[in-house]
């Protein structure tokens, strides 16, 4: 079914297509806070696609599905791809027509937390599967995100175990060590070697830079205010507010009978970019509450330390935003970030090129957390390195510019990218839920997935822990209709669109 409708002055189109409404109410399924909360009751398809939206289409893939769709403006499904696995976070299109995307193992050997992967892979645009990784074992683990650097590497975020015996002699405070012990982030970068194997020929690790200020007998022992360019093992203990808590456990993402320092996920890397001019990679800490920028032109000796590189500070930070407190140099006052996602700078010739982007899950509010993008200009001189004040946090002191708007909420997973246009693509994760915004912050297209998905792993449980978020979207892409990767394809919908398979409920 397609509703279009039309307002004179504005000229605003509006089209529903395809729209399905699930009762899940009706089924009884979860409170209606829960159903509120999760989209369940909202009506799925295009609600709004006015004249001044983008060209192209929208690249996205359900979390609990194994189904990748590209649909075009009036919601149309003009091509899919199909794997054996959910997928852990975002899918890339490349100019050759091909998708790579990381992949949730069935089976993990190392830690249990959201974002959990273990492969990579990547397929043509027709479907077959011409390379595959994984990197599942009991020390090392992918999850969330990938990147794909200009010469084909690709940069991928991994978890690798510490014992709580390191964990101590790292300064980690002794009440916050799992008995398992921690598993800190680290970035590895593969060239392909098709069709199963790759080359790591660079790799960054974050137990290399850290710093403690808790017991001058253990290691990394300094004064984090001095040492700005160092990762605290402890800053990531200060526990989320009562609301915080309560929205992460009602989503599932979190135990509800969890210890918070049970957790051994460090620092939940959960996003990553590059820049190709700087040759600098943004990361997303969530648990930091923080974005932070590292030096990529380091050998993966030079990463292991503090000098060397381009900047002269191997594998140190360059830069970081978000959360003063963890380096010395703030308090939770000045805190501006909260589990954020998807931290990446605006292209050249975008409107704001060279400043970042964040998709801001929950920033502090006076009523409780607020959800909000942020694009920030970055404090960055002529040759690429960022200036800091002695005493200082690094600037700046608030966006640049924001969106939020009433009802816009979205406490874990999603992101934001910057358009051509200087429109800005919005994905509101846990409710499924794409929209275009302008600079003035009016949507433009707006699109509610009606795709979830029917992936299960062998003991019953959902790849990703949405709880009633059944048509999560870790991260949606706007693809221009001048994209190499459409050459010559064929965009026209698909004929019959693709299944629209109800979703699975979680027990009340």
């Amino acid at each position: 079914m397609r509703i279009s409708g039309y307002l004179s002055s504005a000229r605003l189109v509006i089209t529903i297509s395809c729209l399905v409404v699930h009762s899940a109410g009706a089924l009884g399924q979860g409170t209606a806070e829960q159903r509120a909360a999760s989209g369940l009751d909202e009506p799925r398809g295009v609600r709004i696609n006015a004249d001044s939206a983008s060209p192209g289409y929208v690249l996205f893939g359900p979390l609990l599905s194994d189904t990748t769709y590209l649909i075009d403006n009036d919601g149309q499904v003009v091509h899919t791809w199909k794997s054996d696995y959910a997928p852990t976070g975002s899918s890339y299109l490349r100019d050759n027509g091909n998708l790579m995307r990381g992949g949730r193992e069935p089976v993990l050997h190392g830690i249990s937390a959201g974002g959990q992967g273990g492969n990579i892979q990547e397929f043509t645009w027709d479907g077959e599967l011409i390379w595959q990784i994984e990197l599942n074992t009991e020390d090392r683990l992918l999850h969330h995100d990938i990147e794909i650097l200009p010469n084909g590497n690709v940069l991928a975020i991994a978890w690798e175990v510490k014992t709580a015996e390191e964990a101590r002699q790292a300064g980690r405070r002794p009440n916050l060590i799992p008995e398992r012990g921690l598993w800190p982030d680290m970035i590895l970068e593969y060239e392909p070697q098709p069709p199963d194997g790759a080359r790591v020929v660079w790799e960054w690790h974050a137990w290399d830079h850290l710093i403690q200020d808790y017991d001058p007998e253990l290691d990394n022992y300094g004064n984090l205010a001095e040492h700005p360019e160092r990762i605290d093992i402890n800053g990531d203990v200060l526990p989320p507010s009562a609301e915080e808590l309560e929205l992460l456990r009602t989503q599932g993402f979190i135990d509800p009978d969890a210890d918070p320092a049970e957790d051994a996920d460090l620092i939940h890397a959960n996003g990553i970019h590059y820049n190709a001019a700087l040759d600098q990679i943004a990361i997303s800490a969530h648990d930091y509450h923080e974005l932070w920028v590292i030096d990529h032109s380091t050998t993966t000796e030079e990463a292991a330390g503090s000098t060397g590189g381009r900047y002269g500070m191997g594998g140190d930070l360059l830069y970081r935003w978000g959360n003063p407190r963890t380096y010395g140099r703030g308090t939770e006052d000045g805190r501006h970030m909260g589990g954020q996602h998807d931290a990446r700078w605006i292209p050249e010739g975008f409107p704001g090129a060279g400043n970042i982007l964040v998709f801001n899950n929950n920033a502090p509010g006076a009523e409780g957390p607020v959800t909000s993008v942020d694009e920030l200009q970055m404090p960055i001189n002529d040759d690429g390195h960022y200036v800091l004040s002695r005493g200082a946090p690094f600037s700046p002191s608030e966006p640049v510019w924001s969106y939020s708007a009433p009802g816009f909420r979205a406490g874990f997973i999603s992101g934001a990218h910057r358009l051509i246009n200087g429109n800005t693509l919005i994905t509101s994760g846990p409710r499924g839920r794409l929209m275009e915004v302008t600079a003035e912050q009016e949507v433009v297209w707006e699109y509610w997935t009606p795709y979830s998905g029917e992936v299960f792993l062998p003991d019953g449980s959902r790849p990703q822990p949405v709880n009633f978020n059944v048509f999560a979207v870790f991260r949606a892409t706007r693809i221009p209709p001048d994209h190499p990767a459409l050459a010559g394809r064929d965009l026209e919908p698909m004929v019959p669109q693709p299944p629209i398979i109800p979703p699975t409920y979680p027990e009340d």
